[in-house]
């Protein structure tokens, strides 16, 4: 069970806004503050490569947390800025063997990022990328899936839960098609990771990606990269450096054989720290129980969003998580948010150019986005409803 006054004593922002805008950035708990505070302070006052050398426990903590968070081993994780760098890493490594006439496979509801990445690389190399339908219920069609398979498949891509609703497609199925033919299966884990269990050796998946601010609370400007340890030999990064490999002689270098080959030289220590924090925060209370909280209260939403005139719940999938989307007859997305932000009600947008395909398949050019999490309340639910009717 989730005790959420504890979770919100937890969490100073609760004290200042009413947070449904977990899917751009949840707010941190107080652990995470004070581990990257202390990293911050201790660069401060001795230097940052002096912290660096006294924090070595605490960074290789995050390397570990991230393999309990995903059931791997550590030397199968790289710590890099960002979910689309750890996706763009494992994809354009990946990219170097492509030849004309390779499939890619993709879904409706594919990122953005993810998408240009594709489209660049199939403009270089002449790779085809082809879009897997969806079922009725709108999430990826497994079987389409496995009809689609062939020798010239180098990919399946998949976004697990997408930016733009609380669809999660069935990423566990699509490993097990995956492993039976032997395609290299890249998972985007950024909207999962911290809101339900992720187990690698479960979904099947060779690579995840995925970031630390959204529902694993840890800062900006942290992500990580999981590659399957089997995989790791095969994939050379799309760049090196001093960190990624070791400079061997005036002609020759050798690129490390963990996972770290896809990380850089220099990276925010405080922040890296912090992740480990968060995702070791996260832990604690339990992802299964995170999960059936989240749930319940989404359904709670959608169910009461769906009584006010007006109102459209947007989200598709058979099973649905935290993210909640809605549309109104009178009133545009942007309107919403700016008046709920009035009330310090924080929620998000998510627009046309960042799931393409889905939004242009289904007419829509924007949505309200308002996820929930596990330190968010009825009350609060009940703030946002209020405010909604008033509009």
């Amino acid at each position: 069970m989730i005790d959420t006054a504890r979770a919100r004593a937890d969490t100073p922002g609760c004290t200042q806004v009413i947070h449904f805008h977990h899917s751009g950035a949840a707010l941190m708990p107080a652990p995470v503050l004070t581990a990257v505070k202390q990293h911050l302070d201790l660069e401060a006052s001795i230097g940052g490569y002096e912290a660096a050398e006294q924090a070595v426990d605490k960074i290789e903590n995050t390397y570990h947390a991230i393999a309990r968070l995903l059931n791997c081993s550590p030397d199968e994780i790289a710590v890099v800025e960002n979910a689309t760098v750890a996706w763009d890493m494992a994809f354009y490594g990946l990219a170097q063997a492509f030849r004309p006439g390779d499939r890619l496979l993709t879904v409706m509801a594919e990122y953005a990022s993810n998408y240009i990445a594709l489209l660049q690389v199939a403009r270089h190399t002449g790779v085809k990328i082809e879009v897997v339908p969806n079922d009725i219920y709108g999430q990826l069609d497994v079987q389409a899936l496995e009809r689609m398979l062939d020798e010239r498949v180098r990919l399946i891509s998949v976004t697990h839960v997408p930016t733009n609703g609380g669809l999660v497609n069935p990423a566990a199925a699509v490993g097990r098609v995956a492993r039976k033919y032997g395609i290299p299966y890249l998972l985007d884990a950024c909207q999962s990771a911290g809101q339900m269990p992720l187990d690698v050796e479960a979904l099947g998946c060779d690579m995840l990606s995925a970031t630390g601010r959204k529902f694993l609370r840890g800062p900006r400007g942290t992500g990580f990269l999981y590659v399957r340890r089997s995989l790791l030999e095969s994939i050379e990064p799309p760049f090196l450096d001093l960190h990624s490999a070791c400079w061997t002689g005036p002609d020759s270098y050798q690129i490390r054989a963990d996972a770290r080959r896809f990380e850089s030289w220099e990276s925010c220590l405080a922040a890296q720290i912090g992740l480990g924090v968060a995702i070791d925060y996260a832990l604690s209370w339990g992802l299964d129980d995170i999960y059936k909280y989240i749930q319940v209260l989404a359904d709670a939403l959608r169910r009461r969003l769906s009584e006010l005139p007006g109102v459209t719940v947007r989200d598709l999938g058979k099973e649905k998580c935290g993210i909640v989307t809605f549309t109104h007859t009178r009133r545009r997305p942007a309107e919403i948010r700016t008046a709920l932000a009035r009330q310090r009600i924080n929620v998000g947008l998510s627009q046309r150019s960042a799931t393409l395909l889905d939004m242009e398949d289904r007419g829509l050019p924007e949505l309200v986005r308002c996820p929930v999490h596990y330190y968010n309340t009825e009350d609060e639910l009940e703030r946002l409803l209020e405010a909604l009717a008033a509009l």
